[in-house]
């Protein structure tokens, strides 16, 4: 883990650093220069792994949260100082390369001394230069948790159209056998008019015939006026209508 002003194993940091942070460096993607130097510092690729693999158990993408990223546990304050942001906001988020070659400027700013675990990978100005890719320059941007996207809506089954019969007229269908119950149909087919009255029609009858077995005062006339409402006709007359009798 990177000693930094924060812990209890405080090392002061070189004069870079301490010029770094009064600039407000951190976070910034500026180049560093190396004050203070005595010569070009570099350690080989083994020797990174080596303390990496004491300081992160060797995941290069680590951020458990505690202040410190990557494989080599940069501070963020580190990590800017030695430009690190050059490639990504935050060691975790930069390459192995990249990470080694921003180790190997703070190795020569603050020495081997800058890693609690410098002596488990026996870390040191050895001289032997890595030889690290780092790629492209430009600032690695944080991953976006991905999304999932919406599950497809499923159309809604189309509701099949009711089809509905013609409405029939409700007066009709009411009035229908209404109809029916005050007519009588006569053997040519026409419906007469039923009428209302006590005597009902038999085949046979007449209006006289009726008069006289029913003794109505004033005979056949005086009974086709009662009931001429509902006859057209003294000698037309049909079984099943009723007849009045008296007024």
């Amino acid at each position: 883990m990177l000693l930094n002003s924060k812990g209890n194993k405080h090392r002061r940091p070189s004069k870079a650093v301490r010029i770094a942070t009064l600039a407000g460096v951190t976070g910034a993607a500026i180049a560093v220069p190396l004050m203070g130097a005595t010569g070009a510092s570099a350690a080989s690729v083994s020797t990174w792994d080596a303390v990496a693999q004491c300081e992160s158990g060797g995941n290069w993408s680590i951020n458990t949260g505690n202040g410190y990223y990557g494989g080599l546990q940069f501070s963020q304050s580190s990590w800017a100082a030695a430009g690190g942001t050059q490639y990504a906001a935050r060691a975790d988020l930069a390459s192995k390369a990249q990470q080694i070659a921003v180790a190997e400027k703070l190795l020569d700013m603050q020495g081997p001394g800058a890693w609690s675990c410098a002596g488990a990978g026996n870390l040191s100005n050895d001289g032997v230069d890595p030889g690290v890719d780092t790629g492209s320059s430009a600032p690695k941007a944080e991953s976006a948790p991905k999304q999932e996207s919406a599950p497809a809506q499923q159309a809604e089954p189309k509701k099949a159209e009711r089809t509905e019969a013609p409405a029939t007229n409700r007066s009709d269908r009411s009035t229908a056998p209404e109809a029916e119950k005050k007519t009588v149909t006569t053997p040519t087919g026409e419906k007469v008019k039923k009428g209302d009255g006590e005597y009902k029609v038999v085949t046979g009858d007449s209006l006289s015939r009726i008069a006289a077995d029913h003794k109505v005062k004033g005979g056949w006339q005086k009974l086709f006026k009662l009931n001429k409402d509902i006859l057209k006709d003294a000698d037309m007359i049909f079984p099943g209508q009723q007849l009045h009798l008296v007024k």
